[in-house]
């Protein structure tokens, strides 16, 4: 347990360093078994330190000290949801969470896995942190491996924390791949 306990440290500074979550939001988290290990609630993740994880079981019993994100409900849903799904990268990055802003949507490129429909999937904004998030978000995720939260971020899935985390790298350079096109597509021709 204590080696993926260090990857979660490692992957929340690295998600840090890229710039997809800053200050103290965001949230990572990795199944075990009918264990969750999570990062806690208010702490950067640029920072943290082997006591600062949180387990919880399946039903957010805190079985360590420290207290789990304020999203652990959500994430504790999705592994409900979702039996192949043992890793959870919850991120705020700029250009992804720009368009769950926007009325624009976020196209669904190769990479995202199979192309099922033309954007990712989107749920409505619930408040964060409550029941209505965490319920909507495990319906939402299905058999998606990103989910967008309208006016909140993204959350990407997957069987290895790496690959979340490396899926979510992957949202944010095609949101702002997008933006980028948008913005020179807006601009007139002066030619």
């Amino acid at each position: 347990m204590k080696k993926n306990i260090n990857e979660i440290i490692r992957i929340s500074k690295e998600i840090y360093d890229k710039g997809l979550v800053s200050g103290k939001a965001g949230n990572i988290s990795a199944r075990f078994g009918n264990v969750v290990a999570i990062t806690p609630t208010l702490k950067s993740l640029s920072n943290l330190c082997e006591e600062d994880i949180v387990l919880v079981d399946m039903d957010g019993n805190v079985l360590t000290n420290g207290k789990p994100s304020s999203e652990v409900n959500m994430h504790l849903g999705i592994y409900k949801k979702r039996s192949d799904v043992r890793a959870i990268v919850h991120t705020h990055s700029p250009y992804a969470t720009g368009f769950a802003f926007s009325n624009k949507r976020l196209k669904r490129l190769e990479g995202f896995g199979a192309i099922k429909t033309q954007y990712l999937a989107e749920i409505e904004y619930e408040k964060p942190g409550t029941d209505e998030l965490a319920k909507s978000a495990s319906e939402g995720i299905d058999d998606e491996d990103v989910l967008v939260l309208k006016n909140h971020g993204v959350i990407c899935v997957s069987d290895d924390l790496t690959e979340a985390m490396l899926l979510a790298v992957f949202v944010e350079e095609t949101a702002k791949t997008q933006f980028i096109t948008q913005m020179l597509n807006s601009v007139e021709d002066r030619d």
